[in-house]
Formats: structure tokens, sequence, C-alpha cells
């Protein structure tokens, strides 16, 4: 037998088995999830309220026991099922058009919401239905790397959340070591730029007078922080993060604090990716250590740069690169020596030409859509902050070594220009630096222009 077309006919049998089975695993997700499709009619249907809660409750337990294919199933049964209703869309439409008035528009509106908006409220009657309905929400990002069909829905939960968690229904609370123990264990796990390593950790930086954390929570989460963010009470604008969680530190002296950072600032909810909380938090943080110390005159972060080390990997592999010229190229060649941070020849041969790449990648990198590429870099600008100084080997974890090759930076708040900055940077992608950033920027790239 040809052996050539008997491996050809066992790949052909092969591939139609695993199409097979794919389908038929697909009607099986589709099987399991379509009673609680007809629950969610059934819900949105209803009047009463009582027997609504109740209805609510059985959906998000039965939504709960859903394994990973019936639950895709379900969210393709939101995507594709419970949209705006066409044909209320289509006689809202043609009665404005036949005689426009509020009452009309207002129509128009209703008629285009999705139903599954609606559905996500009736949900969220049932008793932990918040809690609920963020956990589905985490579970379609996890979906939405392969699954662009179901966006629509992500864009629905991130309207209402966004109303929901609104500023005005959160509540600023001081985290301290009198915490109650199941708030301070949720800080501990979703610490997500410095890792708290244990309890004595987590007192070091909560309850001396010179450390504090706040957090934002929910009514409805009742002891779940929304976002946390840690501050160090200093004289001086920290240049480093080590001597900030050393266990061997000195607390300072009230009476020498001039300078409040904030060096971890964590999201505790996927589920709420998104929705903003951080320039709420840091403002009204200001405000409350304000109250507490009036003495503070600096207000300042020490924040990681996640994305630079794979930016500057891209730079250098690009023959046409405006951030880097051949010295550059050559110079950084030294971050590819394993532990060349703990070598002080090594890395003295890379600090210029790796600060100014830096100094290139905050102030001109850009994204397609014209926004700087640092994602805390557009936290920051955004919230009216100012780039204030870009920090040589600040954090030599290896977390840090392997995401900015060392590099922090201070994002400074002045009161008096938060604003203007913010509208600097709304209205044309401004980013607003001190001086010092800006020299590391000239030779030998300035007259590189800045991308739109």
């Amino acid at each position: 037998m040809n052996t050539s077309f008997f491996g050809e006919l066992l790949q052909t049998i092969s591939e139609r088995g695993r199409a097979l089975l794919a389908r038929n695993r697909r009607g099986e997700a589709s099987a399991r999830s379509e009673s609680l499709v007809e629950l969610c009619e059934d819900l949105l249907s209803s009047r009463g309220e009582a027997s609504g809660v109740a209805r609510a409750r059985e959906i998000l337990g039965h939504y709960g026991e859903l394994t990973t294919g019936p639950r895709i199933a379900f969210f393709e049964a939101l995507s594709e099922r419970f949209g705006p209703d066409p044909a209320r869309m289509e006689a809202a439409i043609a009665a404005w058009r036949a005689k426009p008035s509020d009452a009309a528009a207002a129509e128009v509106h209703a008629a285009s919401e999705p139903r599954r908006q609606e559905l996500f409220r009736r949900l969220n009657l049932a008793p932990g239905g918040t809690t609920a309905l963020v956990r589905m929400r985490e579970q379609l990002i996890d979906s939405l790397g392969h699954r662009d069909d179901l966006a629509a829905v992500d864009e629905d939960f991130i309207h209402l959340f966004s109303s929901w968690f609104n500023r005005g229904f959160l509540v600023l609370r001081r985290i301290d070591w009198s915490t109650p123990a199941i708030i301070l264990e949720k800080i501990i796990r979703y610490e997500a730029v410095h890792e708290i390593s244990d309890w004595e950790d987590l007192r070091r930086r909560i309850d001396p007078p010179d450390r504090h954390c706040f957090a934002f929570f929910h009514p409805a989460l009742v002891d779940d922080p929304l976002i946390f963010v840690e501050v160090a009470l200093t004289r001086d604008i920290p240049a480093a993060i080590a001597p900030i969680l050393s266990p061997d530190r000195e607390v300072m002296e009230p009476d020498k604090m001039r300078t409040a950072a904030f060096y971890s600032i964590s999201n505790c909810q996927r589920g709420l990716a998104g929705v903003s909380f951080g320039s709420f938090l840091i403002k009204q943080v200001v405000e409350e250590i304000c109250r507490e110390m009036p003495k503070l005159s600096t207000f300042v972060t020490l924040s990681p740069v996640p994305n630079f080390a794979a930016w500057l990997a891209r730079e250098r592999n690009d023959e046409k690169s405006a951030a880097l010229a051949e010295t550059d190229k050559s110079a950084l060649a030294v971050l590819d020596q394993l532990g060349w941070w703990q070598e002080p020849e090594k890395a003295a041969r890379v600090e210029d030409a790796l600060t100014r790449a830096a100094a290139w990648y905050f102030l001109r990198a850009r994204s397609e859509r014209g926004l700087p590429v640092d994602a805390v870099a557009r936290f920051h600008l955004g919230n009216g902050a100012r780039l204030e100084r870009i920090n040589w080997l600040a954090d030599t974890s290896d977390k840090a070594i392997a995401q900015a090759h060392g590099l922090m930076v201070n994002y400074q708040y002045d009161l008096d220009d938060i604003e203007s900055n913010h509208e600097a940077y709304a209205e044309g992608r401004t980013v607003v630096a001190s001086n010092a950033v800006q020299r590391m920027l000239r030779p030998p790239l300035e007259l590189v222009p800045i991308a739109g």
C-alpha cells in the first residue's frame, strides 16, 4: 500500500474526528447552558420582586456550577440572544421620524439598550449578586483574548459597573494592624507590585507611624477591597524601593516627615478592570494624610516601569530605531549578560544609554492610538501628575530586572498643577516632565520628532 496515501488517510480521519468531537462538546455545552438561558428569559419576563430575587439566586447558583465550555456557551447566548430588541428598535425609530419628541427620544434610548443590561440589573438583586457578577466578568475576560464576538457583553459589564461603583458609593478606610484579619489576608493576597512575604512584612507596611495604607470599599463587597495604596512618609523623595521595604530601617520621626510617597497601588478585583478608582484614591488619600500631618508638602509615587524592557528589546532589534543610536545599542549589549547590575563596572557602562533610552520611552514613544506606551505612565499622567525623576537601579528584584532593567520613576502630584497637567495630557497627550528628565533626552537624540 502507498504509505503516503495511508498516512494522508489517517490524518484526514483524525482531523474529522477532532472536528466531530469539538462539535459534540460544543453541543453538550450549549445544552447545559440552554436551561440557564431559559431561566434568564423567565427572569426578564417576571414582574414580581420576590419571585425575581428567587429566580436571580437560582440563575447565579446554576452559573457557579458551570465548567468552562458551558460557561462560554452561556456568554455566547448573552451576546447573540440578549442584545437590543430589533422590533422594538424599529418601532421606536419610526415613531421618532414620524413625530420627534422627548418621549420618542426616550423610547429610542430604551429600545437601543441590550436586554442583557436589564438581566444583569435583575441578577444583582440576588443576595451576593454584585460579587457574583464581578466574578462572572472576570471569567468573561479570560475568554476575550480569543473571542472578539463577546466584546459587546464585556462593554455592557463596564457600562453598568461604572455606575454601580461610582465614587459616591465608595468608602475610604485606613488599613492598620487593628483591621479585621479577613481583610488583612486579602491585602497580602492582592498586593500586585511588591509581594508581601508574611504577616510580619505586612505589619511593617501598615503599623509604624511613618507607614500608611488606605483602601476603597463598596457596600456590596463589605470585606473585599477594590483598590488599596501603600504610603511611606519620608523626608525626601525616595529613589529606591529597598530602603522603604527594609526590615531594618529606622522609623521616621514625625517632625522630619515632608514627603508622602505612594509606592504600591494594587487593584484587587480583576472583574472591575476598566473601571477607574485610582485617581479618586490618590486625591482622597492626600486629603486624609494632610488633615493628620499638615506639614507634608510633597506627594509623589515610586512607580514600576513594567513595559520598558520589552519595548527596549524591540528597539534594539530594530535596524531603523529612532530611539537608539548605534553607540547606545553597543552599550546596551551589557544587558544580555547575567547579573550585570551586580557588577559596578558593567552597570556604569550601560547607565547613560539606558537612562537616555528611558527618557525617550517616556517622552516620545507612543502606541498606535497616540498614547504613551507605558500603562503606569498613562494612569498617573491622566490623573495630573508630572514625571519627576527616572531612578537608576531603584529595584533589583528579579521581577523588576526582567520588566524594567531595575528602573523606577517618581511621578509628582503638585496640588497647584494637577488640573493643568491633566488638561495638557487629556487635550494633547502632553507628557509633563521635569527639566531633569527632559535633559536626559538631548544628546544625541534632540532632533528626533515627537510621535503624534
